[in-house]
């Protein structure tokens, strides 16, 4: 007889009855942002030679690309004498394009890693104990048999793989909807029944979800926490195979040093075009990006809330959220919790890193770009908030990083709409002005206005290549593994993927933009995102209700467009790639968000990643 097994011999009403086990509570004390006694933690390790060594690479790459294009941009822009208008123009200009050479550096990493590892495959790990583990999955109105199905896939895994004796489920809600809460009891009890004694699991609802995710993560903490070594922290939407499972209580039980370890979880399980494109470029690009990340970031990494695995006494004593004073939505609870858990337990000395080469973790992503948009929304507010954490105390330069990386990747899109304002204000300055040639009085020569449009052209080839590169580094690596290449289709299926896949994100990423901007003028003025359920179904959406939420960036992008073509053609052509994808909207939302899409895409084998090919999608 196993010992839960056992267990339930002791105590048969539990299979019944009894929802939760007997409290383990485990203190988890409020981390303060202002104050930090580095005598008092962990000896930090420091980073290895291979880690500074990539560190550099990628901060001097990005610094170089960043300067060369905004040098060759002062020059294009550059008249005899540099206007303010313009140095703000080229200061944005440098500044956006930080953010994209940042991200190409650190794929050339990425992709060297990769080609030298070609089997891809995690550290070997020697024999070791697991340790005791909670499988722990935060529910909030959450469709509850979608939820327990993939919790039972899990659970008949890992008693597959005689593993049940080491890890427990335990379902903590936040719903607030009494349906579904009957729903959701039900549903674990059925689960219960179908996983049988030799794997228990348990079901908490909160009556109050104060702290949301974090503070219902903390609740079992406080609660439970020391019946357990560590748990791995799931969504709604996750997915594990056991064999990852297995891997990472194994290395979390032979590293005393780890505080968490996180996998790439890969998107599977939707059908709508946008989903699927979005499946593909995690397949193609993903792998590069991971591994250039983990490369530089080594056991100063981040975290991104779910699956990944946690030293639960270590998360307990250092990464109890605080917090932030004033007002929502700048002050109240944190909201983007995960990148400053990460940061907290870095500074108590804890490693944090990812494994980029494990797999079998998987996710899924919203089926629309409106439900994007929604889930955006959230963390623009969350990224936000890190405004008020990325000077605290005690953070190591890593994890401020980080929270820079997040604060801007929001900043970037107003910055980058000013940017477009302030090019178009320009031109229309240069078309309607008229030129003074001889601006000191007379003399013999005049001063001819200095507009480099063949400079201006090999700028813009830069800007995009800088941009794509990762794109096609990706697509490399793939072509160059044989296995890989069959898993996606083939070679010709991933390259035309790759056109395709760009195709739409150029033309979607200007609506992103305008949202983006969008919600970060609201965050400034003060609104808050509140908290709705996620839609996880791949349902579309009326048209009516995808026009009522795209139809003012049509507007915004035709007012756009007529403005450019009222200054000049080259002006108009100039602003072609954003002003198109905002006046088709809402037709692209309405297109991408069509499970027939999808499936036509996939029978003209575009956008095919491996679980389409060789293996059984996951059944989130």
């Amino acid at each position: 007889m196993t010992r839960n097994a056992a267990a339930f011999a002791q105590h048969p009403d539990n299979m019944d009855d009894v929802l939760v086990p007997p409290e383990r509570p485990l203190l988890m004390p409020v981390q303060s942002l202002t104050r930090w006694n580095a005598r008092q933690a962990r000896k930090r390790p420091a980073p290895d030679g291979k880690t500074v060594a990539s560190r550099i690479f990628v901060g001097m790459a990005t610094l170089l690309l960043t300067a060369f294009a905004t040098y060759e941009m002062i020059n294009v822009v550059a008249v005899s004498e540099v206007s303010w208008l313009q140095l703000v123009f080229a200061g944005l200009f440098a500044i956006t394009f930080l953010w994209i050479a940042l991200p190409c550096a650190s794929a050339v990493l990425g992709f060297i890693r990769l080609v030298r590892n070609t089997e891809a495959v995690p550290p070997h790990l020697p024999p070791g104990p697991l340790g005791r583990n909670a499988l722990v999955m935060p529910v909030y109105n959450e469709d509850p048999s979608r939820t327990c199905r993939a919790l039972e896939i899990m659970g008949r895994d890992l008693d597959a793989n005689g593993a049940s004796d080491s890890f427990e489920i335990f379902i903590l809600s936040d719903t607030r909807d009494e349906e579904i809460a009957h729903k959701e009891e039900a549903a674990v009890r059925a689960l219960r029944a179908a996983l049988g004694p030799d794997l228990h699991v348990f079901y908490r609802r909160r009556a109050q979800n104060t702290g949301r995710k974090a503070g219902n993560i903390a609740d079992f903490i406080r609660r439970w926490g020391a019946r357990y070594d560590h748990m791995v922290v799931l969504d709604a939407d996750s997915m594990m195979t056991a064999e990852t499972l297995l891997y990472l209580a194994r290395a979390m039980s032979l590293d005393p040093n780890a505080g968490i370890i996180q996998t790439v979880p890969m998107l599977a399980g939707r059908s709508t075009l946008f989903a699927r494109m979005q499946q593909f470029a995690t397949r193609i690009y993903g792998p590069i990006i991971a591994e250039g990340l983990a490369a530089w970031h080594g056991r100063q990494s981040n975290f991104w809330g779910h699956n990944a695995i946690i030293r639960t006494r270590a998360f307990a004593e250092a990464a109890g959220m605080p917090e932030l004073p004033g007002r929502k939505p700048f002050g109240g609870h944190i909201m983007s919790h995960d990148f400053v858990e990460a940061a907290l337990m870095v500074r108590a000395g804890w490693s944090v890193y990812m494994v980029p080469e494990l797999k079998g973790s998987y996710e899924e992503c919203p089926p629309s770009l409106i439900d994007l948009a929604g889930r955006d929304r959230r963390w623009a507010q969350g990224n936000l908030q890190h405004m008020k954490v990325i000077g605290a105390k005690g953070l190591c330069n890593m994890s401020r990083i980080h929270l820079l990386v997040g604060i801007m990747s929001y900043l970037a899109s107003p910055l980058w709409l000013a940017m477009l304002t302030i090019g178009l204000v320009l031109a229309t300055q240069a078309h309607f002005t008229h030129p003074d040639y001889f601006p000191e009085g007379f003399n013999l020569f005049p001063r001819w206005p200095v507009f480099d449009s063949e400079r201006a052209l090999q700028l813009f080839g830069f800007t995009m290549a800088v941009l794509l590169f990762p794109k096609v580094l990706g697509v490399s690596a793939v072509l160059l593994n044989p296995s890989a290449r069959q898993s996606c289709g083939g070679g010709l299926a991933v390259v035309l993927g790759m056109i395709a896949e760009t195709l739409l994100s150029a033309l979607i990423a200007p609506v992103m933009m305008l949202l983006q901007t969008r919600w970060v003028a609201e965050i400034v003025m003060g609104r808050d995102s509140g908290w709705n359920a996620q839609r996880r179904d791949d349902g579309s959406l009326p048209f009516s209700t995808i026009f009522s939420n795209h139809y003012g960036q049509m507007l915004f992008g035709a007012a756009m467009a007529a403005a450019a073509y009222a200054v000049s053609l080259d002006t108009f052509l100039w602003l072609a790639p954003v002003t198109i994808g905002l006046v088709l909207a809402p037709f692209l939302s309405w297109l991408t968000a069509q499970v027939s899409a999808g499936v036509a895409f996939r029978r003209v084998r575009l956008f095919l990643i491996p679980e389409e090919v060789s293996k059984p999608a996951p059944q989130i």
